[in-house]
């Protein structure tokens, strides 16, 4: 089985899902989630697969999400409004995110990613 892994090669966070992933065998395509922003569709998607609230797909820690105030704008959105939204900016978006069949992991917790094994 291959997965998807979105993440921005600068990340060191990222660096180290994916020294991870190469470590443990895990096959894997690359998806630069600045040059390849990933598409509304697909994160309404990944959203739902992964059964997590929809903040966790925000990028909290930063600069944009924080010049643009998003704390206190989020609680009033809907999903659709915050879907649009991190459709825009890959830099908006949480990452490593590890898109599988029947899963999609957000961040790297590496005893999350052990289950994968």
């Amino acid at each position: 089985m291959s997965y998807l892994f979105v993440a921005y090669p600068k990340c060191t966070t990222c660096q180290k899902a994916e020294k991870w992933l190469k470590e443990n065998n895990i096959a894997y395509t690359l998806k630069h989630i600045k040059e390849e922003n990933p598409t509304k569709e697909e994160l309404k998607e990944w959203h739902e697969k992964s059964g997590l609230d929809i903040k966790k797909f925000f990028n909290t820690s930063g600069m944009l999400y924080k010049e643009m105030k998003l704390k206190d704008q989020l609680p009033n959105m809907t999903l659709e409004e915050k879907l649009n939204l991190l459709a825009t900016d890959g830099m908006l978006v949480k990452r490593p995110i590890l898109v599988g069949e029947n899963q999609v992991l957000v961040g790297f917790k590496e005893k999350e990613w052990e289950a994968l094994k």
